[in-house]
């Protein structure tokens, strides 16, 4: 089967502006958003719900038999399916309850396990950043590249925080060893925005444990954008890294080994 990247990049661009529209539509309604609460600090809202029905409709117009995995809806099953959306119709759902404009629609195609094509799309930026598999990675259409910045001392650092922490002291020993190390660092609520503004050189560097809808399109953005993408510990061997969201780690690549011996030394 010959599969026609350009034009699931033209769906997948297409779904993401029209579920970034929706949102936009419930931001300026929202007071009268009923949000509910999936979990501490974890809100999930109408929009949330309405944008992955949305997206879920239009690209399984592609294939229906294809995987679809929505942060709202279908949960990742463990399974390695031929065919796989990843999708997150809101990332940053907090930014967005909170009427904080870093939220972005995130739409992945994997192909046996391994990202093909991403779109992260920012309805209130109007930015979209979008990438193929070797073709290279746009912002607008535009070619963008991550940072050349060599200095870790220079180095603007993002991560972010998990709904339920159960490890405060690892968190506040690596952003203790970042900032003794680093110029500053950044927490702007988006893991998927976070890491396209290191594929665009905003940032020079990005580390978190996120799910996989909140970096599968992202982190395609950022490798076909020049960055370094990978892990803080080595993963198991039958672990997908491209899937695996534990202890990620992003930036530009001079940066890459001294920014993974700097956090690694903070523990486990």
């Amino acid at each position: 089967m010959s599969i026609d990247y350009d034009s699931i990049l033209e769906t997948m661009i297409a779904a993401a502006r029209e579920a970034g529209t929706l949102t936009q539509a419930h931001f300026k309604r929202f007071r009268e958003l009923e949000i509910g609460v999936k979990g501490p600090g974890d809100f999930v809202s109408d929009a949330d719900r309405e944008s992955e029905q949305l997206i879920r409709k239009r690209l399984l117009a592609i294939d229906p038999t294809w995987s679809l995995t929505g942060e709202e809806f279908a949960p990742v099953d463990g399974s390695d399916p031929e065919h796989r959306w990843l999708v997150d119709p809101i990332d940053g759902t907090v930014n967005f309850a909170h009427n904080h404009p870093q939220v972005a629609v995130s739409i992945a195609y994997y192909h046996n396990g391994k990202a093909r094509v991403g779109v992260v799309h920012n309805p209130f930026l109007n930015e979209t950043f979008h990438a193929q598999a070797g073709k290279g990675a746009r912002l607008n259409d535009v070619p963008i590249h991550c940072s050349d910045k060599t200095d870790l001392g220079r180095s603007i650092i993002a991560t972010g925080f998990p709904y339920e922490i159960d490890n405060l002291a690892l968190l506040m020993r690596r952003l203790e060893h970042v900032l003794a190390h680093c110029a500053d660092i950044r927490r702007l609520g988006s893991a998927a925005l976070d890491i396209c503004w290191v594929a665009c050189g905003r940032l020079d560097g990005y580390y978190e444990s996120v799910k996989p809808w909140d970096f599968a399109a992202a982190q395609l953005i950022a490798r076909e954008a020049g960055a370094c993408f990978g892990h803080i510990q080595a993963l198991n061997e039958e672990m997908n890294p491209q899937l695996c969201g534990d202890n990620i780690l992003i930036s530009a690549p001079s940066l890459f080994k001294p920014l993974q011996a700097l956090l690694a030394d903070a523990g486990d």
